[in-house]
């Protein structure tokens, strides 16, 4: 049996990340860059106005006040898209739109707010009030301000987000190179599983896990394929484990224990190979890990949270260093109990937790404190669901009084957060 960290570097040392792919900007979301994305125009591309209101010169509008406006002949009306039609001159402004090119001459926007339309409303061939001071460069986007061509705007390495996306539009970036998310293959054991339509009979249960693993591969953003049910015998269960080699990675949930009937670990050792079987934590202590066919395998428990632990410790982290991440492990914080807690001192224990702010809290103190979600039987989900963190209390310990400090692992929050 290896210790918990043990076995996540086990299965980080033969995970690679996977070969870039060639996709539309939009579908990047959520990936990571595997090139630069340099940009082919400036951002601005021209110098446009950042407000709607009047294009004048600065030098026009001193002294300028409601009581006491400036008065300008309009010369122009100018909507975004449209390039103006005249310069502007000493005593002249141009009606402006937000977006539109600042026209030859002007080198101030005097907001709309700050003006009274006379002649005309303040339309080409009237005037316009001005009641208040320009100074040269107020609410004018320039010419390259955000961006340069040529610039690198987004770097290989960086995660593709809601701005990126932005940016790499602006850019003309149509289609990015990213490395792919993987195909994971989900596989769930067990002779007494049914459908999740299906009414269960006497001694079955319904095929939850297999849902709650797809739900964690798509979190994780990988592309589940879910295989179906194996039966427990060694010839229905080699018939789905030799598919792995389809697929990028593939996890099962279930027989990988020392019942009569638990046949996972064998048959991984007939057509693959395997790193390790017992992880000193609980839930979960059956983690068993290997390859078939140069695939990763995860065998994971099969009670639903020992499943579900597992996935978090072992599989998630794979899934982001093939995916290009380099941040692999949920943040972590540090709370004070709001209970007392007892465990067994020979392993890990990973205790389904509800981690808060604390209302008040004492200089040094931790900010965080935590109690326990539900019921810690590793056979029942609504502890899981209700949870936002993992409480891990180390080996070596039995006792955790309330106020102790421990460390919480946030299921609430995304790798690499503050």
């Amino acid at each position: 049996m290896i210790s918990v960290e043990e076995a996540q570097a086990q299965v980080l040392a033969r995970i690679t990340r996977l070969a870039p792919q060639r996709i539309d900007a939009l579908d990047a979301l959520g990936c990571v860059l595997a090139t630069d994305v340099v940009s082919d125009i400036d951002v601005a591309p021209f110098d446009n106005s950042a407000m709607d209101g009047y294009a004048v010169q600065a030098a026009d509008t001193v002294g300028a006040t409601d009581e006491a406006p400036v008065i300008l002949r309009v010369v122009d009306h100018i909507a975004a898209g449209i390039m103006p039609a005249r310069d502007v001159a000493r005593g002249e402004a141009s009606r402006i739109m937000t977006g539109a090119p600042v026209p030859v001459g002007a080198d101030s926007i005097v907001m709309v707010e700050h003006t009274a339309g006379l002649e005309n409303g303040g339309s080409t061939g009237g005037t316009v009030a001005i009641g208040r001071p320009a100074t040269a460069g107020d609410h004018i986007r320039r010419r390259g301000e955000d961006v340069r061509i040529g610039d690198v705007v987004l770097r290989a390495g960086e995660v593709v987000g809601p701005a990126a996306a932005g940016l790499l539009a602006a850019v003309g970036a149509a289609f990015v190179e990213v490395y792919r998310r993987p195909v994971i293959a989900v596989v769930s054991t067990g002779d007494e599983l049914v459908g999740v339509t299906d009414i269960p009979g006497p001694g079955q249960i319904r095929n939850s896990n297999s849902y709650s693993l797809a739900a964690q591969v798509l979190d994780a953003g990988g592309i589940p394929m879910m295989l179906g049910i194996a039966r427990d015998t060694e010839a229905a269960t080699r018939a789905v484990l030799e598919r792995a080699p389809e697929f990028d990675l593939m996890v099962s949930t279930g027989g990988v224990s020392m019942g009569d009937f638990d046949v996972v670990k064998d048959v991984l050792e007939q057509i693959g190979e395997m790193d390790f079987w017992k992880v000193a934590m609980r839930p979960g202590a059956p983690q068993t890990y290997g390859t078939i066919g140069g695939t990763p395998f995860f065998g994971l428990p099969g009670n639903p949270t020992s499943t579900m632990v597992g996935f978090e410790l072992f599989v998630r982290p794979a899934i982001r260093k093939m995916r290009g991440f380099t941040e692999l492990a949920r943040p972590r914080t540090h709370a004070l109990l709001v209970e007392d807690i007892r465990k067994k001192s020979d392993r890990r224990y990973f205790m389904r937790g509800r981690i808060e702010r604390a209302a008040t809290a004492s200089p040094g103190a931790p900010a965080y404190e935590v109690g326990l979600s539900g019921a810690q039987s590793s056979a029942m989900l609504t502890a899981m669901h209700h949870a936002n963190c993992l409480i891990s209390l180390p080996e070596g310990e039995s006792s955790f009084a309330a106020g102790s400090v421990v460390e919480c692992i946030r299921l609430d929050m995304e790798e690499g957060t503050p």
